[in-house]
């Protein structure tokens, strides 16, 4: 019965300036974009996109994040060479999560996304994760053309025994999308990602 209320009552929030309904809620629809620096973001602001790379571990996989724009508005590219000498392995862009609704549970991730035919994973990590290889994962295909990709949280996999099997939306803290695992070069855009 409390579902068939939360779909009867539009609850609104706050995120940024904007106002969305509950039923979703929008990490970044790219609007914003426009005004940041290209190239390697500050792992300080997490506010923004950050560049982060398995150099951070003596790996040597390199990348680079930039922000274009078509007719239809921005979208941020990751780009670089994915390797997995010195037990590197992946390259990926991440934010923080902020401003998540009060009592609403989120069913997924959902993403408008371009590239080069590569798999690419959604990296989830909670409040509960605290070490840099704790996270959840899910894998999805990036095509050439730009393309919806929604992800239910149940399909997430964790990446230690120890984590618990599943994890709360409303416990999520960062995102990322990392380029991971095998030596490729990577080519993902993000037009816009969300909770749903």
């Amino acid at each position: 019965m409390r579902e068939k209320f939360k779909i009867l009552i539009l609850v609104l929030v706050v995120f940024g300036n904007e106002l969305i309904f509950a039923e979703q809620m929008i990490i970044d629809d790219m609007r914003s974009v426009k005004g940041e620096p290209q190239g390697e973001y500050c792992e300080n602001d997490m506010t923004r996109w950050c560049l982060v790379t398995d150099q951070v571990m003596g790996g040597v996989s390199t990348g680079m994040l930039k922000i274009s724009e078509t007719d239809t508005g921005f979208f941020l590219s990751l780009t670089g060479d994915v390797s997995t000498k010195n037990n590197g392995g992946f390259i990926q862009i991440r934010r923080t999560i902020e401003n998540h609704p009060i009592d609403i549970e989120f069913k997924g991730v959902r993403l408008k996304v371009r590239g080069n035919n590569q798999k690419y994973s959604v990296h989830v990590r909670t409040k509960y994760l605290f070490l840099p290889w704790q996270y959840y994962s899910a894998i999805f295909i990036a095509n050439s053309k730009w393309q919806v990709v929604s992800i239910d949280f149940s399909e997430f996999s964790k990446s230690n025994f120890y984590q618990a099997n599943k994890f709360s939306s409303k416990d999520i803290k960062t995102i990322g999308i990392v380029a991971i695992g095998r030596d490729f070069k990577a080519d993902v855009d993000i037009a816009s990602i969300e909770f749903y």
